[in-house]
């Protein structure tokens, strides 16, 4: 099985695939250079397998990367952040 993650800016979400096929998405909204997580949804035929984890987590690595703090409405999202202390500091203030 090969994943990947990659930043769909005019769709405004993260998207992860599986050989090649969808399988869920991180959608945000970009304020100023803030990242706003609002939604993270996986397809129902990849339910249990971690992908939503990996797509949280490879997406919040991109947005450090590019240098922009992150807000969260996610449920999702928020739960990784809490389980995964080492992106706090991504945090919006």
């Amino acid at each position: 099985m090969t994943t990947q993650v990659n930043d769909v800016p005019d769709r405004g979400r993260f998207e992860i695939t599986v050989d090649g096929r969808a399988a869920g998405f991180a959608a945000y909204r970009r304020e100023n250079d803030v990242v706003t997580f609002t939604h993270t949804e996986v397809d129902d035929a990849y339910e249990g397998q971690g992908l939503g984890s990996q797509l949280v987590g490879e997406a919040l690595d991109i947005v450090r990367s590019a240098g922009s703090p992150v807000r969260v409405e996610c449920p999702f999202v928020r739960s990784y952040v809490e389980r995964h202390p080492e992106y706090q500091d991504l945090l919006a203030r």
